[in-house]
């Protein structure tokens, strides 16, 4: 079978192992009810070939919610002294699953540090404690350090708090500043200017501040994110393997509380796929044909330097998964 013919199970017997059910079983029941489902009839007694398609999805999705992360792999080995790094800056806990496709990329296939900068740990006081395990977790099975903001993430990260509350605004400028001072990154990823979320847009108002206020101390290649909302002009769509997109799955699971609540860990390799759908045209032209990716992730990828973003990739690019994404970072950077 194609990789893109068993996506719906490899990564769980790949990955997810041990878990509390015995995935094996899952997935030959999954197979023989969909095979079962081929060319079933609809509730007028027409035959629709997609049924299988369609049920085969909403099977795996309903027996996935029983899974849960396994033991953790072994830890990757630690970077180079010399390696480049990719500074993630995460608006929430979970963000640096959900983007995480180049990140994790750039870590395993490059030999990056990654350092995910969690800006802050949610707004209910109550949880930030949980939600920190829970990001710690997460990031070791991503193999990214971490780094809470300010020491231990920052509040009222949004537009309207540098207009009405200029010193907590300039003590999280101050914050972010000495990030960028300490690590010198090579790469900085943070959200785009209208990601449709307070503290996304928050974020990326942040970052752009303390990197104007480095000043020529910071020269990197700024890597715009979309979540919430998506961007207007991503130039670069980099496909991830179903052994990555399990590996994001996994991480964003071990953020408990969150996806009790709303199994959006489950749909991400569907957001991932319709971004395939959409960016491979939005880079390619209105009628192209997008790349042959499974499942990919958007981003806007810009020089920043002498204080402002410079275009980068003005033809737009697809990094497939069997091209390491480092060198093309590391040629714009030059």
């Amino acid at each position: 079978m194609k990789e893109a013919e068993t996506w719906f199970f490899r990564p769980a017997t790949q990955i997810l192992s041990p878990v509390p059910v015995d995935i094996l079983a899952w997935a030959a029941r999954c197979l023989r009810s969909a095979v079962a489902g081929w060319g079933g009839a609809d509730q007028s007694g027409a035959m629709n070939p997609y049924s299988f398609f369609v049920e085969a999805h909403a099977r795996a999705f309903r027996e996935a919610e029983a899974l849960r992360p396994g033991a953790r792999a072994e830890p990757l080995p630690a970077p180079s002294a010399d390696a480049p790094v990719a500074l993630l800056f995460s608006p929430h806990p979970d963000d640096e699953c959900i983007v995480g496709g180049l990140p994790l990329r750039l870590r395993r296939e490059s030999g990056w540090r990654v350092v995910n900068a969690a800006v802050t740990l949610g707004s209910l006081q109550s949880r930030r404690a949980e939600r920190l395990e829970e990001l710690e977790e997460a990031c070791g099975r991503l193999g990214f350090d971490l780094v809470p903001a300010g020491g231990g993430g920052l509040e009222g990260i949004r537009l309207e708090t540098r207009r009405n509350r200029p010193h907590h605004w300039t003590h999280a400028v101050n914050a972010i500043g000495a990030l960028l001072l300490e690590y010198r990154p090579a790469a900085v990823f943070l959200p785009h200017a209208v990601d449709g979320n307070p503290t996304h847009m928050g974020v990326h108002a942040l970052v752009r501040h303390a990197l104007h206020r480095a000043g020529e101390a910071v020269r990197c290649i700024a890597v715009e994110t979309e979540f919430w909302s998506p961007m207007e002009d991503p130039n670069c769509l980099v496909e991830s393997t179903t052994i990555d997109v399990a590996r994001l799955v996994e991480a964003l699971a071990c953020h408990r509380g969150e996806v009790s609540r709303n199994p959006y860990h489950l749909r991400l390799p569907a957001w991932m796929m319709d971004t395939v759908r959409r960016a491979g045209e939005r880079l390619g032209g209105p009628g192209s044909r997008p790349p042959d990716f499974l499942f990919g992730t958007a981003y806007g990828i810009r020089l920043w330097t002498e204080r402002r973003l410079r275009e980068a990739l003005p033809e737009g690019a697809f990094v497939s998964a069997s091209e390491a994404p480092g060198p093309l970072l590391e040629r714009l950077l030059g």
